[in-house]
Formats: C-alpha cells, sequence, structure tokens
C-alpha cells in the first residue's frame, strides 16, 4: 500500500519477508506517509507491518509513521501475539512505537484490540488537522481465531474452518463499522475517505473461497490476484457505482497524494495513477497494463523454454501481465483449481468435488479474455499467437529495469531469545556505516523540509485505510 513501484523495482519480487531474514523495504524507496507527512499530515499506523525491521531504519516510525501499535511480522496468535518461526525461534510480537508493548498487553482479541487504539487516537486528534491512519488487521489471516460470541452465530457452519473464518468476518465488519462511528463522532467524516481492501485472495485450506474464480492466494490465478475493496467518502460525485476498470495497488500512492494536495514529482518514476475520477466519477482508469509479477527464483516450469516464448521470453519463468482484456501467464502459476462451496464437508477441505487441473501436460504458457471469462476456464494462447507475443514483448520490455531479488538466507542473530524473547531489529552497523548513515540522513531531512514548504492551502481530507 505505501509503495509506488511495483516488485520488480523494490527486489521484492520472491515471496514475502520472513521473520529472520536481514530484509526490509528498500529505505530508499519513499513511502506514502512518508510524502503525506511532508505535506502536513499527522500520520498513525496500526497493525500489522511486514515490510521489514531487521535494522531499526526498517520500522514503521522511521518509514514515515508519527506512531505505530501493532505486529511487525506477517501472522501471529490473536491473543499473546506469539509467533514461531522455526522451532526454537519463537517470540512475542506486539510493538508500541519501536518497542515491545508489554504493559499495553490485556490478552485482548487483536480486531478488538486495534480498533480501540484507532478510536483513541481519533479521540485525541484536532479534526480541522489532516490526518492519515494506517489500520491493517490481522483478520481474516490464520491462525483461524475468533471470540466464542462470533463462533456462537455460525453453528450452521459444519467446516470448523469456514465456521471460524465467517466469525473473525464478522468481527471484522464490527471494527469497520465502529471505526466509522468514531469518525463521526469526532467530527471527522465529513471531510474524510474511507478506503477498505483486501490484500489477495483466499486461502481454500484455511477458510477463504474464491468461488468461482481460479485458484488461491500465493498464485497468479484470479482468485489470488484479485482483491475486494471499497472507498466510502463524501468527496464520491458518483455513489454506489461498481468500479469494473483496472486499478492496482501501486495506484493509491499517486490517487491520495494528489487529494491531499501534494505534488508528485516528475523524477519519481511512478508505477502508480492517479486513479481518483475513475472511482470517484465513474471515468475510464488511465491504466491500461498491470504486471502482476515476474520472479525470477521461483520454481521453473519444467517445459518452459524460450521456444514457446517465440524467442521473446523464457516461458520457464513464474510471470503474469494483463493488457487490456488479456491475462497472459507463463512459468508455474500455482495451484490452480477451482473450488466451489460444496467442497467444504464437515470433515474439511474434500477435494473430491474440486475441478482438478494438471500443470504436467506440458503447458507453460496461457491466455485469458478476462473481461469475457474472469474464471480463466478457456485458454485462447494457441489461438491468438499475435496477441500472446504482444504481451510477451511488453514482460520483456518491463524485465528490462527489473533489479536483483532481495531475498538473503536467514541470520541466526534474528532469534528472539537474542533479544529478550522479543521479535525485532538485531542488524548492527559499523561506525563508518552509521556516520555515512547520518549523512545521508541529512540530506534527506533537508529533502523533506523543503517538500513542507509547499503546504496545500484547500481542503486536507483525512485518510482512513483499513
Amino acid at each position: 500500500f505505501f509503495s509506488f513501484r511495483y516488485q520488480i523495482h523494490t527486489g521484492l519480487q520472491h515471496s514475502i519477508i520472513r521473520p529472520s531474514q536481514p530484509n526490509c523495504l528498500p529505505l530508499d524507496n519513499l513511502t506514502l506517509p512518508q510524502k503525506l507527512k511532508s505535506i502536513g499530515y499527522t500520520t498513525h499506523m496500526v497493525g500489522k507491518w511486514h515490510l521489514g525491521f531487521y535494522r531499526k531504519e526498517c520500522m514503521p516510525t522511521h518509514r514515515g509513521f508519527d506512531s505505530f501499535f501493532g505486529s511487525l511480522l506477517g501472522s501471529g496468535d490473536y491473543y499473546n501475539h506469539y509467533k514461531c518461526d522455526s522451532p526454537g525461534t519463537c517470540g512475542y510480537d506486539l510493538y508500541e512505537n519501536d518497542n515491545a508493548a508489554w504493559e499495553h498487553d490485556r490478552g485482548i482479541y487483536s480486531t478488538q484490540m486495534y480498533t480501540q487504539r484507532v478510536q483513541n487516537i481519533l479521540a485525541s486528534h484536532n479534526p480541522q488537522k489532516p490526518i492519515f491512519l494506517y489500520i491493517a488487521y490481522q483478520a481474516v489471516h490464520s491462525p483461524l481465531q475468533a471470540p466464542g460470541n462470533y463462533l456462537e452465530n455460525y453453528k450452521s457452519i459444519t467446516n470448523v474452518n469456514r465456521r471460524r473464518y465467517a466469525a473473525m468476518l464478522s468481527c471484522l465488519d464490527e471494527a469497520v463499522n465502529n471505526i466509522t462511528m468514531a469518525l463521526q463522532k469526532y467530527g471527522f467524516y465529513e471531510n474524510s475517505i474511507i478506503i477498505y481492501s483486501s490484500d489477495n485472495g483466499g486461502q481454500p485450506m484455511a477458510g477463504g473461497n474464491n468461488w468461482p474464480l481460479r485458484g488461491s492466494k500465493g498464485t497468479y490465478w484470479e482468485g489470488g490476484i484479485r482483491a475486494v475493496g471499497f472507498v466510502h467518502s463524501p468527496f464520491l460525485k458518483v455513489k454506489g457505482h461498481i468500479c469494473k476498470e483496472l486499478i492496482h495497488i501501486t495506484d493509491w500512492f499517486p490517487t491520495l497524494v494528489t487529494l491531499a494536495g501534494g505534488e508528485i514529482e516528475e523524477d519519481m518514476k511512478l508505477d502508480g495513477y492517479d486513479i481518483w475520477e475513475a472511482i470517484s466519477e465513474g471515468k475510464r482508469s488511465p491504466r491500461i497494463d498491470i504486471l502482476h509479477n515476474i520472479d525470477p527464483m521461483y520454481t521453473k516450469a519444467r517445459n518452459g523454454s524460450w521456444a514457446s516464448g517465440f524467442g521473446i521470453w523464457n516461458t520457464a519463468i513464474q510471470s503474469a501481465i494483463r493488457v487490456n482484456q488479456w491475462k497472459l501467464l507463463t512459468g508455474n502459476p500455482g495451484y490452480g483449481d477451482w473450488v466451489p462451496p460444496q467442497s467444504f464437508s464437515n470433515m474439511g477441505l474434500n477435494r473430491w468435488h474440486n475441478e482438478r487441473v494438471s500443470l504436467s501436460n506440458g503447458k507453460s504458457l496461457w491466455l485469458f479474455n478476462i473481461t469475457a471469462d474472469p474464471y480463466e476456464r478457456i485458454d485462447l494462447s494457441e489461438r491468438y499467437p499475435d496477441v500472446v507475443k504482444q504481451l510477451l514483448r511488453r514482460l520483456a520490455q518491463f524485465n528490462k529495469s527489473a533489479v536483483p531479488v532481495r531475498y538473503p538466507p536467514k541470520d541466526p542473530r534474528s532469534n528472539p531469545k537474542l533479544n529478550g524473547g522479543v521479535w525485532g531489529p538485531w542488524y548492527k552497523e559499523n561506525e563508518k556505516q552509521k556516520n555515512s548513515g547520518k549523512k545521508s540522513k541529512k540530506k534527506k531531512d533537508k529533502k523533506n523540509a523543503s517538500h513542507r514548504k509547499q503546504q496545500y492551502s484547500g481542503c486536507h481530507p483525512s485518510l482512513s485505510n483499513s
């Protein structure tokens, strides 16, 4: 949500940042809260960070947030905030700014705990002053945990994972309602923009369901990459509109910065677009393509080759791209079943009902017309070779600007046992590096100061993202 760059331009195009990896969103990558802060916004983050923390400069309060309350890792227990990366590598993961939040931990379910924190922030902030709130709930990520009173409402769902998932989602729905009421109560609502978005498709093995879309979280099928969302604001010119235009997560940066009265410098090399008119007025999106990703480290497709890619692209490499209505996938796109609701029996996920697809049939390239066939049932790659070549050339063009993958091995110094039982920064720089870092920070502070001079004199909407 924070970056305006595709993964291939940050080095994070492979997998996720693991707890023990010395890795984070590159420090030279300007973030959305940094930009908003430079034009006068107070910025707060509540919830899940998961952008790396191996050194203190990677932490949320060093990446543009005035305050941070939440977890650093990708998942953890909803009540005790404990997480094991591997046997013997376990630790506590709840933070207040740069320190473990032991004193703020009351054993409250995280969805409710985070909502209370947001309510407190709104209660203490002057609604006449601009604020950016980023709220990244754990729900509905595994482990599947929910308070008992929410589970009571779903006794009719026989599958345990689905029942817990439904209960977690009800609690999340209630949290969004409570935050909306807090915006109204404390005088923010009439001058606010609320953006609600998921980050990926569901995981059928953990209660999720993407039917009738194909595939699951972690794949490049539509079931893995389509995310639900809405924008709610008095500033919307057309209300109740369903936007079917191409929108990518990198678009939020230029859209929100522009709405907040900031300027996008010409040398920023944006991958995102200002999509506000597409959302607010129902106009066409300025975006005509989306690079879903190019992952050169992912397991290569056994049957992929340069020949299969017409000499333009090696189809052994995992990649996916969308251009207008066309979507092209190469390599190994991941688990590609369609998982209908009847698969969720009381015995667990029953794959007997699934429409199974074997990837061992020699394929390493697919083409779909997503507008006509959002379920990716009809592969058109042999019928439209010219379209395939066009999309392969676009892939190759994107790949020319890709930076090397950042996916370092685990660092044993990351073990929470060496850090008081807490997950947190462990990397120490030598004195020379520290001194050079201070010089670069001074330059950056100078640049931020010049941004602050360009304060917007008009309306400052409060920006809230759940």
